[in-house]
């Protein structure tokens, strides 16, 4: 059945009413009749509404329905004040073609201003839908707000897991049957960068390619530490700025990023950055990995197999 949009007197309303309990007796006594202008809430609205919202059955007072206190101009409002036409089935339950299962949180809103929003990310977007269909703005502005904050809290989380890694610093000179041993367990990459171990001065451009090694490392580690073990190796190896790659028990390739210049009155170092080079070898190495290494990956954190972490022979 429809109700009509048009005003009715209160005797109408009686009328109507009284139609509605001569073809049901079942809790009838508790059914208004909604108005479909502004309406005259009877017993301070205390009667009841049955309400069928996509199978899902629910009562409220009349009051409830087309307060305004905690929303302006809600759907629900304009549906109970006679605004809009609304669909009432034999039994008396107005018809809601939508899904009951957040309806009675939106309910509990209406009554008292305030609502628990769920947990799960998934029914807070499906609570957000039924928000904007119910045209509940303080709702929608709340939904929103959670997803936003989960939102940024899952980029927090990312961005903690990729940095909680901690990577190996050699400081004292270590022998070179550790990195043999250790690659048999996991692909290693050893960077050896020393500044100071220059007997000549530097070409113009040799500070800004070695900290263009310095930041690939650093990037190549945050992307691969969990296949492959960086050490960063500042122990004054001879070399200014080194790359070796270590796989199955054995040294596979090294890079030296130094070269001599000859160009002037006196000798100069000069740092070179092979980038493509260096992601080459990398590339490489990640084919040593043992099935022991994609399993489990790499332990607590850190590029150093646990048990290597503490005792790195000299």
């Amino acid at each position: 059945a429809v109700v009509s949009t048009q005003g009715t007197e209160s005797s109408g309303i009686n009328a109507e009413y009284g139609q509605i309990n001569s073809s049901s007796s079942r809790h009838m006594s508790e059914i208004p009749v909604v108005e479909t202008s502004p309406v005259r809430l009877d017993n301070g609205g205390k009667k009841y509404v049955r309400i069928n919202v996509g199978g899902t059955l629910f009562q409220a007072t009349l009051q409830t329905l087309v307060s305004s206190r905690p929303t302006q101009d809600s759907m629900l409002q304009r549906m109970f004040s006679g605004t809009v036409d609304i669909l009432v089935d034999s039994d008396g339950y107005v018809l809601i073609d939508r899904d009951g299962k957040h309806f009675g949180t939106i309910l509990n809103y209406l009554r008292d201003g305030t609502i628990r929003l769920p947990t799960n990310k998934q029914e807070l977007h499906e609570l957000l839908k039924e928000a904007q269909f119910y045209l509940l703005e303080d709702v929608m502005r709340q939904c929103q707000a959670a997803i936003e904050k989960d939102n940024l809290d899952n980029t927090d989380a990312i961005l903690h897991d990729s940095f909680k890694f901690t990577i190996p610093v050699l400081t004292r000179a270590t022998h070179e049957k550790f990195f043999l041993q250790l690659s048999k367990k996991i692909p290693v990459i050893r960077f050896a960068y020393n500044r100071g171990n220059n007997k000549y001065s530097y070409t113009e451009k040799s500070d800004n390619t070695l900290l263009c090694n310095i930041e690939l490392f650093d990037k190549l580690s945050s992307q691969h530490h969990h296949r492959l073990c960086f050490i960063r190796d500042l122990s004054g190896r001879n070399e200014i700025c080194c790359w070796t790659f270590y796989g199955d028990g054995r040294m596979l390739s090294e890079i030296s990023c130094t070269s001599i210049m000859y160009a002037t009155e006196r000798k100069q170092t000069k740092i070179e950055f092979p980038e493509a080079k260096i992601l080459e070898e990398t590339l490489n190495c990640t084919l040593y990995q043992t099935s022991e290494t994609q399993d489990s990956s790499v332990e607590g954190g850190s590029a150093f197999p646990k048990h290597y972490e503490d005792n790195a022979p000299m």
